[in-house]
């Protein structure tokens, strides 16, 4: 989004990092962008923020992410360049632009997190499951204040447009699928791998990663085992959790923790898997393992944010037995892998492609300047975000 918006505009980044080496892994960024603010808001910071933000009225989340260096650095920059446009990725930084004046003001909420924090007090046992309700209820009353404080509204599919719409603010709302970028994640061999591996990927310090892997560990892959003794579950993914790390003294498992590189372990791999029982927008797990030709198998809970045709371009499977089921016949099938890989390979280029999603972008900027004219503003020929 970075890259094809300094095409045509002069882009200014703002963001926090967790660490100086995340930080410096972002310096890429810089040949895209005219400035690049950021901060480092380390985990000691974060976490004593958020819970000091329990008993008031901010949701925990927010004050997570709150930096007052940040909020420094971009107020003093907007007062210097006076951006024609802001857009803020996900409701929780959007406490970064509210006393700045002026200019398109887009707020990409993703997917709606209010409503994800209620899945998460429905899987956890009490108090978690309180916790967790009243976050939900006090991040969906910041997201429908900030959503009257912005123009224009993105989302990342049709559900989470639905779920925005019982905010019930009259703001326009537009969905901009997720992509995935087709050349880096490139098939080695249509299908996958000649092993019987089984491949998972995503940060492993997030619940609803956590959640699925440790169901699936313990109600499907025992049965896979019995029945393929050979098959592997490679689970690739940074800062595994403790109850992850554990599950390497079961045979047959891999946690890899932080790999610079997730192709390699997508070469190996027959199937890959989203087990998930918890999940909103687009898991963008499963479009690389597409994009990469590995067939996927997946809940109905994960698949519902890919524009894919059950059987034809991914399988979804619930409960323990349909799971291991349809993961092993596809181990013994390989033209059956091929087949449901290149549907795949086809459906991300044609729904998940980065080029159609920014086209959308270009048109939401479009309308938002256009109607900005109509108010006697004018629209710049290239403008600053």
């Amino acid at each position: 989004m970075i890259r094809h918006l300094s095409q045509s505009h002069e882009v200014t980044v703002a963001s926090l990092a967790f660490t100086q080496e995340e930080l410096d892994a972002g310096a890429g960024l810089r040949e895209h962008c005219s400035e690049i603010i950021a901060e480092i808001l380390p985990n000691s910071t974060r976490w004593p923020q958020a819970v000091m933000a329990l008993p008031g009225s901010t949701p925990s989340s927010v004050a997570y992410f709150r930096s007052n260096k940040l909020r420094a650095r971009i107020e003093a920059a907007w007062q210097k360049k006076k951006f024609d446009a802001v857009m803020v990725h996900c409701a929780f930084v959007a406490q970064y632009t509210l006393g700045l004046s002026g200019g398109l003001r887009i707020l990409d909420y993703g997917d709606m997190d209010s409503a994800k924090w209620m899945d998460y007090a429905e899987h956890r046992r009490f108090p978690l499951s309180l916790g967790y309700a009243i976050e939900s209820r006090k991040l969906r009353r910041y997201e429908r204040a900030m959503a009257e404080r912005f123009d224009r509204i993105t989302i990342t599919t049709q559900g989470e447009k639905e779920e925005f719409k019982t905010l019930g603010v009259p703001r326009p709302c537009t969905v901009i699928p997720n992509g995935v970028d087709g050349n880096f994640f490139q098939p080695a061999a249509m299908g996958g791998g000649t092993k019987p591996n089984i491949v998972f990927l995503g940060r492993m310090d997030y619940f609803p990663n956590i959640d699925g892997v440790l169901w699936f560990v313990r109600e499907v892959y025992p049965s896979i085992r019995r029945a393929m003794p050979t098959a592997e579950l490679q689970i690739v993914g940074a800062d595994p959790a403790r109850e992850i790390l554990r599950l390497r003294s079961i045979e047959g498992v891999t946690v890899t923790g932080f790999v610079k590189d997730v192709r390699p372990y997508l070469t190996e791999a027959a199937v890959a898997i989203a087990p998930l029982r918890i999940a909103r927008g687009t898991q963008n797990k499963i479009l690389e393992c597409m994009a990469a030709g590995i067939p996927v198998v997946s809940t109905s809970q994960a698949a519902k944010g890919i524009q894919a045709v059950p059987g034809e371009h991914i399988i979804v499977a619930d409960g323990p037995q349909e799971s291991s089921h349809s993961i092993l016949e596809l181990l013994n099938d390989r033209d059956r892998r091929i087949k449901l890989a290149t549907a795949a390979r086809a459906q991300v280029e044609h729904a998940h492609s980065w080029p159609e999603s920014m086209k959308i972008l270009d048109s939401v900027l479009a309308e938002g300047f256009s109607a900005a004219a109509s108010e006697e503003i004018a629209t710049p020929q290239r403008t600053r975000a």
